[in-house]
């Protein structure tokens, strides 16, 4: 059954109603944040043993270093390639300032 025959008018009300801004358009995709999950599930195995945060600033670091390092094992980085150890330990020490 299609989502929107349920609601055949959810989305126009909303607009309507100023709920929602009237360019929203509904995504028809039955799994979009799928994609993003799994994207998602390196940072956290990682996070969870840590049991949270103490400020905002740490965690937004800390998921950042996260982000960035599983960005280099990846190969999503410009101009260094997946196997490239070198490149990686000198993009590693340039933006955080240790020596991988």
């Amino acid at each position: 059954m299609d989502k929107n025959a349920a609601y055949p008018g959810a989305m126009e009300t909303l607009k309507v109603d100023e709920a929602i801004d009237p360019q929203t358009q509904l995504r028809q995709s039955k799994y979009p944040n799928n994609t993003i999950e799994q994207d998602h599930r390196h940072i956290k195995r990682i996070v969870k043993p840590m049991m949270g945060f103490k400020s905002f600033n740490s965690a937004r670091r800390t998921l950042g270093e996260i982000e960035a390092m599983n960005r280099i094992r990846k190969g999503q980085v410009n101009g260094i390639d997946q196997g490239d150890g070198v490149s990686q330990a000198k993009l590693i020490d340039a933006l955080f300032g240790i020596a991988a």
